[in-house]
């Protein structure tokens, strides 16, 4: 984990979209490290994730069970968030599922049951949050995209379509909220070695043949992602909006 510091982290409220899992559990340490006061909403079970970062920081982030594709349920979970901390002054839109497959065996369902979670997700979680945001005077959102649709990775076209159309959503909002103080920005991470990742993807064939493409010769791991999110949500980025920032070792500017 990055030993920055943003002081102006300290007491914000902030809402993770996946926070209890992979990337997003690192993020939500992060932040509670930072003295935010955090919110996260996760499908699967997230106790015992919550009593480790209590052992850990003395904190407890607030863990509000959620399937983000129920628009109502969303919306819900981000006004419990704001009972609890306060309006929220920093969007995190990271969950996500990236399964594999093929177009030929994507049915209509199926493609709007990905675009659900990938996409759909983000854009009714900024519009459940930007009301708040105004009252507190502006705010932080960062869309979690990936490098899929840059490099133009085959074998989970869906994914890659919703990854292309958050970095479209990501500059079109922050023109629009811009005047309210509201900046809006991607991360967009290269592979990071998840649990996920590694249970189903991760071969030593797949991983040797990523890491050659990849200027820096070390694999990415979920704690190298969170100091570029707090950077974004952070002060430091006051007059940054509409970017895609990239993590990825050094991997798109190579090809």
């Amino acid at each position: 984990m990055s030993d920055a510091c943003y002081p102006e982290l300290n007491g914000r409220s902030v809402f993770i979209t996946g926070g209890g899992s992979g990337i997003g559990a690192a993020l939500t340490e992060a932040f509670v490290a930072q003295g935010a006061r955090v919110a996260f909403v996760q499908r699967s079970d997230a106790t015992a994730f919550c009593d480790a970062i209590a052992d850990r920081h003395g904190v407890r982030p607030l863990y509000l069970p959620c399937d983000i594709t129920n628009r109502a349920a969303l919306h819900g979970a981000l006004k419990a968030a704001q009972e609890a901390h306060g309006p929220v002054q920093v969007l995190v839109n990271n969950a996500a599922n990236d399964q594999r497959h093929r177009t030929e065996d994507l049915d209509e369902a199926g493609w709007n049951a990905n675009l659900a979670v990938n996409l759909s997700a983000y854009f009714f979680a900024i519009q459940g949050v930007v009301g708040q945001m105004r009252a507190a005077g502006g705010g932080s959102i960062i869309n979690f995209s990936s490098i899929s649709y840059m490099m133009g990775n085959a074998g989970y076209p869906a994914y890659v379509t919703s990854n292309a159309g958050i970095t479209g959503m990501t500059r079109a909002l922050a023109r629009e909220f811009g005047p309210d103080r509201i900046r809006v920005n991607a991360l967009v991470p290269g592979w990071v070695m998840t649990e996920r990742q590694r249970a189903l993807w991760a071969t030593p064939t797949d991983l040797a043949a990523h890491l050659d493409k990849q200027c820096l010769k070390e694999h990415l791991v979920p704690e190298d992602i969170s100091g570029g999110t707090l950077f974004l949500a952070s002060d430091a980025s006051r007059m940054m909006t509409g970017q895609a920032l990239v993590i990825d070792g050094g991997v798109v500017v190579t090809g």
